[in-house]
């Protein structure tokens, strides 16, 4: 069975246009599924590989979406990030388009890379995540004039830009919620110092619910240390744990945080959840495995980062006037790091 080299040699055994066949492989929705599930399969089938840099130089898009990626650590990414980039590049594969990271080195700024990213042409659109309160890179890809979809808000919501986001004000309010019903009234927060919105919609979501719920008897204490510095981390909890009050309950803003909470309680000889119940935010992998299993909220990550993909590229082909928004619910995972206070368990036994 001899192959097909070129776009006319497959058209010709698929007997439809050139035009038809080379939509289809991009992805084109005005193309029928069948059509270019058809035309997919013919690929696979004859070996056919298409000319990337020809179809740039016609359509004068490279055909990738650019990513930067910060190098903060000993690690190239984090669980997030990891869950993040693999549904990125499935969102963005199923409409046709690839993804191109880039890093930035400790001291080498994200901006700085993203600029050369985008103005050198490497890539035809940008997705952008872990938004800060006010990011310099979404006012630079804006001005530019540059398609692209962040993974989270700024603060100031009248900017208008293509964003899809977790809820996560909702979460830490439900969190709340759920554990004031067992009887906790003293809150713990660990949190990090940088900007970022996500801190800021997390924190205030909390607050508000204990706000609504007029209670005196709550308290709420506050640990906070830098998100990469992993010793100020530890020292900020230790603190929290070791005071003559500590909290029957901490939340932690995101699951690397609280899983970090339950090692250095348990360190300290501390019954999770019977002295402390702990709750995480995002469910990554790890946070079913560490014991007894943290609860925490699904931030359904790959399902985001997958809808961002292929949003982008909806973006970059239609390029549409209004901005396109989501914002996805995320999903309570109970499992066994929270319970009762400990003084609601003492009352129950006597």
């Amino acid at each position: 069975m001899s192959g097909a080299k070129t776009l006319k040699e497959l058209a010709g055994r698929l007997d439809v246009s050139i035009t038809t066949v080379s939509r289809a492989l991009s992805g084109d929705p005005a193309i029928a599924l069948k059509t270019r599930e058809r035309v997919a399969e013919a690929a696979r089938k004859y070996g056919y590989v298409p000319n990337t840099a020809a179809r740039a130089l016609v359509s004068g898009r490279s055909g990738f979406v650019g990513l930067v990626l910060p190098i903060r650590g000993p690690h190239l990414v984090d669980s997030f990030l990891g869950e993040f980039v693999t549904g990125l590049g499935e969102g963005l594969v199923s409409r046709g388009s690839h993804l191109i990271l880039a890093t930035a080195p400790e001291g080498e700024t994200e901006l700085k890379v993203l600029r050369h990213l985008v103005e050198s042409g490497r890539c035809d659109g940008v997705v952008v995540t872990r938004i800060a309160e006010t990011d310099e890179r979404v006012r630079y890809l804006t001005e530019r004039g540059v398609p692209f979809v962040a993974h989270g808000q700024l603060i100031d919501d009248s900017t208008s830009y293509n964003w899809i986001d977790t809820d996560g004000a909702r979460a830490f309010a439900e969190a709340f919620e759920m554990l004031y019903a067992l009887g906790h009234r003293h809150f713990g927060l660990v949190t990090i110092s940088e900007p970022m919105t996500f801190r800021h919609r997390r924190q205030d979501g909390l607050a508000d619910a204990i706000a609504r719920r007029g209670d005196p008897d709550v308290r709420l204490d506050v640990a906070t240390a830098p998100r990469f510095d992993r010793p100020a981390r530890i020292e900020a909890i230790n603190r929290m744990l070791a005071a003559p009050e500590r909290p029957t309950a901490i939340i932690g803003l995101f699951d690397d945080l609280a899983l970090t909470v339950m090692e250095e309680a348990t360190r300290a000889g501390l019954s999770i959840p019977g002295d402390l119940s702990v709750v995480g935010f995002d469910n990554i992998l790890a946070s079913a495995y560490a014991p007894p299993g943290l609860t925490t909220f699904d931030a359904l990550i790959q399902q985001a980062s997958r809808d961002i993909g292929q949003l982008v590229v909806e973006i970059i082909e239609q390029r549409p006037g209004e901005p396109r928004n989501k914002l996805i619910q995320p999903a309570f995972v109970s499992r066994a790091s929270h319970g009762p206070a400990p003084e609601t368990r003492t009352t129950r036994r006597n």
